[in-house]
């Protein structure tokens, strides 16, 4: 089969899953689904994983054409407002991704315009950043890769202040996070102490390989944004060729294990569907280096989950679903599981390998 063959069908399986979980869940957000029976537990305001559900019915919608599916995908959407205002770094990954597909759509457009402005007026300048913040409980002065992919396009589409913003979010991050000499596992997550800084938290510790891919999806939106001298263009690039070094993304496991200490332990598909778009997103850049290689992994990695990892038709659980992601491998909760962020990653990856998604606006 081409490769346009079997990405179509891939994307189909997970989009005619989508359409169906809409159905199920009803107004509801879907979290993750129990891999052997594909039953969803959902949350009732979509936590800081609702963006993906908003933008992966887009992504259907996109595909269909249809009214109905657009319909169902605003709808989504629009119960997304009440995060554009809560204190939290991750309304980055909530109201980019659940708006950015919309395209056309005008009330999608304003919440993304309200968030970006909203996540401005969160921006503390004396630390250079947007802090985590505790609408999801815990310290709020505290920064986490996972704070930084969505808010840097979201916080960039503010206007001159909003890029600054953005620039210093992201290289603030890059700062605490990348090893200090180049040697040792990046550290996702911190915490601030008024007497003592910044001090590295223990969870997530590092190795944790979705932290890795949130910071290289982050750094990639911005050399695809970076058009002021305070993107810092040089330092990004070589940013991003520590991330892809240290993960070992070109290299290493096309699914990697959810914590590098753990190579027997639980792999995350979810990871390795982030890393694909953001290698996809690498290999856009003008003037990157090995484009042709960022592209030809991210091709392989969605082949890999495609054919390895996602369920077909004829058996005793839905097909379409994205098994094996992990969301906290720590606590043990949901780690051979589907995913909703894992699945909307596998659909804009193959949309963006199938010519139907432009990487440059989501």
């Amino acid at each position: 089969m081409t490769a346009a063959g079997w990405a179509e069908e891939a994307l189909d399986l997970v989009l005619r899953r989508a359409a169906q979980t809409a159905e199920q869940v009803g107004d509801r957000f879907p979290l993750y689904a129990e891999p052997a029976d594909g039953r969803w537990t959902t949350t009732a305001r979509g936590s800081w994983t609702g963006g993906f559900w908003a933008g992966l019915l887009w992504l259907g919608a996109g595909r269909s054409g249809s009214d109905g599916d657009r319909t169902t995908a605003a709808t989504v959407t629009a119960r997304l407002a009440p995060w554009a205002e809560a204190d939290t770094a991750t309304r980055g990954l909530i109201l980019w991704y659940g708006t950015a597909p919309a395209a056309g759509d005008a009330a999608a457009g304003t919440l993304r315009d309200r968030a970006a402005q909203a996540a401005l007026g969160a921006f503390d300048p004396e630390l250079g950043l947007v802090p985590w913040g505790a609408a999801l409980g815990g310290a709020r002065l505290r920064a986490r890769t996972d704070g930084v992919p969505g808010l840097v396009p979201l916080l960039a589409s503010a206007g001159p202040e909003g890029r600054a913003a953005a620039a210093a979010h992201l290289h603030a991050h890059l700062d605490l996070c990348l090893p200090r000499d180049g040697a040792g596992r990046l550290r996702p997550a911190w915490c601030r102490d008024g007497a003592r800084g910044w001090t590295a938290e223990a969870d997530p510790a590092p190795g944790w390989a979705r932290g890795e891919a949130w910071l290289l999806l982050a750094v990639a939106d911005a050399l695809l944004l970076a058009d002021d001298p305070f993107w810092r263009t040089e330092r990004l690039a070589r940013a991003a060729e520590l991330l892809l070094a240290d993960g070992a993304m070109l290299t290493g496991p096309l699914v990697p294990p959810a914590d590098a200490h753990r190579a027997d332990g639980p792999r995350d598909t979810s990871a390795a569907a982030i890393t694909a778009v953001a290698l996809l997103k690498l290999a856009l850049v003008p003037g990157a280096a090995r484009p042709e290689a960022c592209a030809s992994r991210a091709e392989a990695v969605l082949h890999r989950l495609a054919h390895a990892h996602l369920t077909r038709a004829g058996g005793t659980r839905p097909a379409g679903m994205l098994l094996d992601g992990c969301y906290d491998a720590g606590s043990g909760t949901a780690v051979r599981h589907e995913l909703v962020w894992g699945d909307f990653f596998l659909a804009l990856g193959l949309a963006a390998l199938l010519g139907r998604a432009d990487l440059r606006r989501v």
